[in-house]
């Protein structure tokens, strides 16, 4: 059965790069972000990989447990948080940690009467990004309240999110982190605040814990950078085949609605992937890809299943050649993001079940 398309996963790569967060925070403690199935890559394979890291962090509780399920014993983060007397036991019986955001929260864990005090919990603290966290004040009466529960908690940290962390010199990170380093200071509390983009720009965000995501899968969250010129190898690289090749006359339109017209005879191929992959829309007529150490540029829409490229400039391509959809040189997921105008973090995790993992180097 073919196996096409499919992402190679290089566990090596992704081994160097958290050498690479160990080398940019050296004293700091690595929570490495394997939300949304490890950005697209497999959460199970690349937590196996990264056991290495002091601590791993997901989204939902659904994650967590299935981690735990699997038999890893690291502290694992819930970054959305958990509320319901249910979702309190199960974190008390699998000794996870919540992220706290809402004051609801607290009040939902003093009411839930569970079996054991959770190991920690992070409180997060508002600084500026607006999405999650309680200000300054209500953190510092959530401690209060949970310096006289000692049988709810064990210990507990302070934990925030820069909005603008990939923009340099934005006035707005040191706004964030002065809030941060104020609260910190006076309450002594370990820290949790910078993501890949801080851990490579802001080192004074470093503090006691760092939480890499991106950077661990070898893309760049800045605009400007790609992965290696931050010294990051691409985890993944998405390949598929040509299946099929057309002799286009002038005047021959492509794939729906015609949006691409040859205008001279011309060679056209058609490669075995599409949205239904997860692979952009919005790199219709845009995108680009590699076959045989040729870039060749995306004609017409993407389609469900498939996408056509113009050949013309690789006379030499046969039916099932492989085809780098993105993770080569000059094929960057983060150069592709930009066509698509979204970022790489898109791109990746919209890799769709479908697409099969081939793990090397593990």
């Amino acid at each position: 059965m073919s196996r096409y398309p499919f992402a190679r996963i290089d566990l090596a790569a992704l081994k160097h790069n958290l050498q690479q967060v160990r080398q940019y925070a050296p004293d700091s403690k690595v929570m490495s972000v394997i939300k949304a199935d490890a950005y697209g890559h497999g959460f199970i394979k690349i937590a196996k990989a990264l056991n290495q890291s002091d601590a791993f962090a997901v989204a939902r509780l659904s994650e967590a447990l299935a981690l735990r399920q699997n038999g890893f014993q690291q502290p694992i983060t819930i970054f959305e948080g958990v509320s319901s007397t249910e979702e309190w036991h199960l974190v008390s019986d699998y000794g996870l940690t919540a992220v706290l955001h809402q004051q609801q929260h607290l009040d939902s864990l003093i009411n839930a009467g569970i079996n054991r005090p959770l190991p920690a919990i992070w409180l997060m603290l508002e600084t500026g990004m607006h999405r999650l966290g309680l200000p300054e004040p209500a953190i510092q009466q959530i401690i209060h309240q949970l310096e006289k529960r000692k049988d709810l908690v064990e210990q507990y940290g302070l934990m925030s999110h820069f909005a603008n962390s990939d923009l340099l010199d934005d006035l707005r990170n040191q706004q964030q982190l002065a809030i941060m380093h104020k609260l910190a200071e006076s309450t002594g509390l370990p820290v949790c605040m910078a993501n890949s983009a801080a851990i490579i720009s802001l080192p004074e965000s470093h503090y006691d814990w760092v939480r890499p995501g991106l950077m661990l899968y070898g893309a760049s969250p800045f605009a400007d950078k790609s992965g290696a010129d931050l010294r990051l190898k691409p985890v993944m690289q998405l390949v598929s085949k040509l299946i099929a090749t057309q002799q286009l006359k002038p005047g021959d339109q492509v794939g729906y609605g015609g949006q691409w017209t040859a205008d001279k005879p011309m060679r056209m191929g058609v490669v075995s992937i599409g949205y239904g992959d997860g692979y952009s829309r919005h790199l219709s007529n845009a995108g680009t890809v590699m076959i045989r150490g040729q870039y060749t540029p995306i004609i017409g829409r993407v389609s469900m299943d498939t996408i056509c490229i113009n050949l013309n400039d690789c006379p030499q391509a046969q039916l099932d050649d492989e085809v780098i959809i993105w993770g080569a040189d000059g094929v960057t997921v983060e150069w592709l993001a930009e066509k698509a105008g979204t970022i790489p973090y898109e791109l990746l995790t919209c890799v769709t079940p479908r697409v099969q993992r081939e793990y090397l180097n593990g």
